[in-house]
C-alpha cells in the first residue's frame, strides 16, 4: 500500500481560509508581516516562510479532529 504523500492546499472553510495540510490540520498563519521592495518580493518572502514552515510540520503533531460517530 502507497503512502499517502502530504501537500499543501488552499482551503475555504468557515472559520479559516488560507493554506493547510491535506493530511493533518495543519494551517499556515503568518507571523508577522511581510516586507520588500514590490509585490513579488513580498510574495516570495511569504512563499518562502509557508513552504518552510509547512516541510518542518509533523502531522502527528497537528491531528484531526475526530467526528462524532452519531
Amino acid at each position: 500500500m502507497e503512502a499517502k504523500r502530504r501537500r499543501l492546499e488552499w482551503v475555504e472553510r468557515e472559520n479559516f481560509e488560507g493554506w493547510a495540510c491535506t493530511e493533518c490540520s495543519w494551517k499556515f498563519v503568518p507571523k508577522g508581516p511581510f516586507y520588500g521592495e514590490s509585490i513579488d518580493e513580498l510574495r516570495m518572502h511569504f512563499e518562502l516562510q509557508r513552504d518552510k514552515e509547512f516541510r518542518a510540520h509533523v502531522c502527528v503533531e497537528h491531528p484531526r479532529a475526530k467526528k462524532n460517530p452519531r
